[in-house]
């Protein structure tokens, strides 16, 4: 038995992935497909879009989120930072991953209100919040300060093209072993390019088209 696949965390995610899979935003009709894969891959246009977008939950899949779990536990994470709360499924299961190996801490940054709101509340109903710290505001400023000294995982899963960025700001707390994993990776080709280089300092593993798995070496 695990912390996810009990109550109350169980029917939560149940619940919460049917939501996401009902939402609707009219916003979403008035940016054509191009213009919005190009402000999503922007580094300046982001606020605008998931400010128009915000009553769109935009989770992990249930695949991913089972992942992310999977890959807390077997890395026996401690320390979690993660880029893009929206309504915090992808922060419950990491949650519930903290929660079986013993607790910990894990760092959440989202800069909308609502969705702020709406994770935090959904994080209590599962028995979680005391695990987690969600940070107002934007990432850039958010996650420059105030890491833990050792990050044993990183999520990137907010605005695509600010994933380099966030790294660099998380990297050096990074320790060797430590993964990141990468949501929508295919909006974000630099980011791609520098955890697959050889040259780099990750091995990196490319799940379901868009999640990219890498592993810090050094």
């Amino acid at each position: 038995m695990t912390t996810l696949t009990t109550e109350p965390v169980a029917s939560l995610l149940d619940r919460l992935f049917q939501q996401a899979d009902a939402a609707t935003s009219p916003a979403i009709a008035e940016i054509s497909p191009q213009e919005r894969i190009r402000m999503l891959q922007s580094k300046t246009e982001y606020l605008d879009l998931y400010g128009r977008l915000k009553a769109l939950w935009l989770p992990v899949s249930p695949e991913t989120g089972k992942l992310l779990y999977m890959l807390a536990r077997l890395s026996r994470a401690k320390s979690i930072v993660e880029f893009g709360t929206s309504f915090g499924i992808s922060t419950v299961h990491l949650a519930s991953a903290l929660r079986d190996n013993g607790g910990g801490r894990l760092i959440t940054s989202e800069f909308e209100p609502s969705k702020i709101e709406r994770a935090r509340e959904h994080i209590t109903a599962a028995g979680l919040i005391d695990l987690v710290e969600i940070r107002a505001g934007d990432a850039l400023d958010t996650l420059s300060t105030d890491l833990p000294e050792i990050v044993d995982f990183l999520l990137l899963d907010g605005a695509k093209g600010l994933y380099g960025d966030i790294l660099d700001r998380v990297e050096s707390r990074l320790r060797p072993g430590a993964i990141v994993v990468a949501d929508n990776v295919d909006m974000s080709p630099e980011y791609a390019a520098r955890v697959r280089s050889p040259a780099g300092n990750y091995m990196s593993l490319s799940f379901d088209k868009d999640v990219e798995l890498s592993i810090k070496l050094t």
